[in-house]
């Protein structure tokens, strides 16, 4: 048997899960929590298989306490029930821990085939879900300087700067002032996600940065 524990904070829809999944002969439904802090309680004192988790809920939203709970109970297998399907929702719930995510229209039949999908071993994600988690994946493959570009006069202080030219040097070869070149330093280290110079110049180097702008 699957032992299933329903967490979300409206009376109707607990009702209406514990209704269905009760016709299965395969799951038993062992609790039901209407917060995050209460189901973090009973997963611990119940210790389901899987868990239907909503995602926005009184005291503590569902995804502080998959969170939690994946902490304590790795093994426990969490299913997102909710009505969300933005990357703001998706994300931080899949981060979490969650290893499924479905809209709360999904069709009986198909919530009963995710909850044993996860039993399984598989993932059980919403394709709304699904193009929010690639999206997500497409922008942690862009390198910091293309979401941010360099400036072409940012472009020529950080090829001076892999030459290892101090900020006087720099500011002399640029017909600047030092204090131009500290704020145009700034300003890469933070387009750049780098933390001194040193991490600078070895970024300009893989990335094919070393070069002056040309205007």
């Amino acid at each position: 048997m699957i032992r299933v524990l329903i967490a979300d904070d409206h009376h109707v829809v607990r009702r209406g899960l514990m209704f269905f999944l009760k016709t299965q002969k395969d799951m038993d439904i062992i609790g039901e929590a209407t917060n995050g802090r209460e189901a973090i309680e009973l997963t611990a004192s119940l210790h389901p298989d899987v868990i239907l988790m909503d995602l926005v809920m009184p005291e503590m939203d569902g995804i502080q306490a998959t969170k939690r709970i994946k902490e304590k109970f790795p093994d426990i297998q969490i299913l997102m029930l909710t009505s969300f399907s933005d990357r703001d929702h998706v994300i931080p719930a899949l981060k979490a821990g969650a290893a499924g995510y479905q809209l709360k229209d999904i069709e009986p039949d198909d919530l009963a085939e995710a909850i044993r999908k996860l039993m399984r071993g598989e993932h059980t994600i919403h394709p709304e879900a699904t193009t929010q988690l690639e999206r997500e994946n497409e922008l942690a493959e862009i390198s910091p300087h293309e979401e941010h570009p360099l400036t072409p006069r940012e472009q020529d202080v950080l090829s001076e700067l892999t030459k290892g030219k101090s900020n006087r040097e720099i500011a002399s070869s640029l017909f600047v002032t030092e204090k131009t070149v500290k704020t145009h330093i700034s300003n890469i280290f933070a387009k750049l996600h780098v933390q001194d110079r040193t991490q600078a110049a070895l970024y300009a180097v893989k990335h094919g940065l070393t070069e002056p702008s040309g205007q």
